[in-house]
Parts: structure tokens; C-alpha cells; sequence
């Protein structure tokens, strides 16, 4: 399992887009990376360049998009 928590810099976003990483074999639980984007909070008015990083990433691995049940602050 990997545990990653982005900083200011979106730093552990940008390493799976610009490695090459094997992911194939392992568990993956994903958050938002503390990019706060309209496409999962609808009460948020704004686009992040960031989330089109983070949807390009979890696109390249095959993986979809879950959006809350319930619209909460963690």
C-alpha cells in the first residue's frame, strides 16, 4: 500500500505522471491531493490546472473517478 499526501507544490502528483511507475501489483486508496476543483465539490466555483493532472494520472492507471455520497469537509 502507498500513502501520499501532496504538498503546496502538487509534488507527489506530478511523480506518477512524469515516472514510469508500477502500480500493477498494489492496492491503491486515492485522495484529492488538497486540489479543491468543481468537478468534486460542486459547491466550489473553480477549475484547477492540478485536477487535469490528477484526472490524467488516474486515466493513464485505468482508474476512475469516485465522487462523494455525502458533499463533507475531511
Amino acid at each position: 500500500m502507498i500513502n501520499i499526501y501532496s504538498d503546496e507544490n502538487q509534488s507527489a502528483l506530478k511523480y506518477p505522471k512524469n515516472t514510469e511507475v508500477n502500480i500493477y501489483n498494489l492496492l491503491i486508496i486515492i485522495g484529492d491531493f488538497n486540489i479543491r476543483d468543481s468537478e468534486w465539490n460542486s459547491s466550489y466555483p473553480h477549475h484547477s490546472v492540478s485536477s487535469d493532472i490528477l484526472l490524467e494520472v488516474t486515466d493513464s492507471f485505468n482508474l476512475k473517478l469516485s465522487l462523494p455520497v455525502n458533499q463533507i469537509p475531511t
